[in-house]
């Protein structure tokens, strides 16, 4: 039995507790609560001590995220920007609790239906407002403001001109402080309802909080088939019929959207070809068109067949960070992100999933999100976009807006 029965229901205990939800608004999520093993780490070790930790717990549900800056582990580089979420490299666990809902209906698949795990879901999902999710309407600061961002596109192109990268992941901070977030449930889903991503999530941890409207897949594996579809190409949904097909036809004619796609493409191929059986990398779908809520985006598949007796860890040392968050080469394109961007990504442009019983696993890349530090009272939002020789300063700036502007400007509106 676990802790949670002998405990009346109470938010405040509940969000000392690690909470999931991972979200494919398709009518279908997984919830978790609890942890019965944990592995919480930022060693420089903490991708070796992750295999451990998943070999000593296998055969059980465990759900764990990855942060960005585990590329320091994996292609020994440092970042110089001061870490202020404090996220750790590796955060999995195994819940106590471990619930699939779908078309409304939950089904245990970790733990027993008590009264107790009821209200939690229950309170979970209940969408109307009750309480103000923050003390106060709050503004974001831009820790680049648009001069200087525009000034390091500039830098960025002189880089591609010399032939140092092809294309590079370039991000900014948008960051709140002081601040309160009194109900996370709700906050989720009223952002939840501004992006309705395939991939979004919803963590609590003791100290921290994640946000996640993500659209886009890092990794799923089934059986020893391996699939990432990275994301390159951007378009606003348009305020009629007519011109968000307009839209949407301009983006997959776009050159410069679709050469993006296509060099991520090739790099997630390079990635793969690392842990992949002979001959098994295929390219499943090119530069196609997805619509979501707020935006087209251009997205491609590829697949591959994982060598025998890969693990995990094997997996991820070949592929992670995402190609599509980083740029090509991959090792150039981080060494200057870390050189450019003001500030440590954590958790952002990482990955939040889950590993079932049988080994099989889908982890997503963590954009368009909010990452909050509970002890520090610390809410970032962080974006970028591609840059590529054709790249035009401003308008890859008015793209970063049209990707976070009505998240960030959510918290203004009652």
């Amino acid at each position: 039995m676990t802790s949670i029965i002998h405990f009346k229901f109470d938010k405040k205990y509940f969000l000392k507790k690690t909470i999931c939800f991972l979200n494919s608004n398709n009518n279908s999520g997984i919830f978790t609560f609890g942890s019965e093993a944990c592995i919480y780490d930022s060693s420089e070790l903490a991708l070796a001590k992750l295999q451990v930790f998943l070999d000593e717990n296998k055969g059980n549900y465990i759900f764990g995220c990855l942060n960005y800056n585990l590329k320091n582990e994996i292609e020994l580089i440092q970042c110089k920007n001061d870490d202020l979420l404090r996220f750790p490299l590796v955060n999995f666990w195994v819940p106590e609790y471990v619930v699939k809902i779908e078309n409304g209906s939950r089904n245990y698949l970790k733990g027993n239906k008590t009264s107790e795990s009821e209200e939690l879901l229950n309170d979970f999902f209940k969408q109307e407002k009750k309480e103000t999710f923050l003390s106060e309407s709050i503004s974001f600061s831009a820790r680049t403001n648009k001069e200087n961002y525009l000034k390091n596109v500039l830098k960025i192109k002189s880089l591609l001109q010399q032939g140092e990268i092809y294309e590079m992941n370039y991000c900014q901070e948008y960051f709140a402080e002081n601040i309160k977030i009194n109900n996370p449930f709700e906050l989720y889903f009223k952002l939840n309802h501004i992006t309705k991503a395939p991939f979004s999530a919803f963590l609590n941890t003791e100290n921290h909080q994640v946000f996640c409207g993500s659209p886009e897949r890092f990794l799923q594996k089934k059986g020893n088939k391996l699939i990432s579809q990275p994301i390159k190409g951007t378009a606003a949904r348009g305020n009629s019929e007519k011109e968000d097909l307009a839209n949407k036809e301009t983006l997959q004619n776009k050159q410069k959207e679709r050469s993006e796609n296509i060099m991520i493409v090739d790099l997630v191929r390079n990635d793969f070809s690392k842990i992949a059986q002979k001959n098994s990398v295929v390219v499943d779908e090119l530069c196609a068109i997805y619509s979501f809520e707020n935006v087209h985006q251009m997205i491609s598949t590829v697949s591959c067949e994982v060598k025998e007796n890969t693990s995990f860890t094997d997996i991820i040392r070949a592929t992670f960070p995402m190609g599509s968050m980083t740029g090509a080469p991959k090792l150039n394109a981080m060494k200057y992100i870390d050189e450019l961007e003001d500030f440590s990504r954590g958790i952002y442009a990482g990955s939040i999933g889950y590993i079932e019983p049988n080994g099989d696993f889908d982890f997503n890349v963590i954009i368009r999100s909010l990452v909050f530090n509970k002890e520090d009272k610390y809410l970032s939002c962080a974006v970028g976009g591609a840059i590529t020789i054709l790249s035009e300063p401003e308008e890859e700036y008015a793209e970063c807006q049209t990707k976070i502007g009505k998240i960030i400007n959510s918290f203004n509106e009652s």
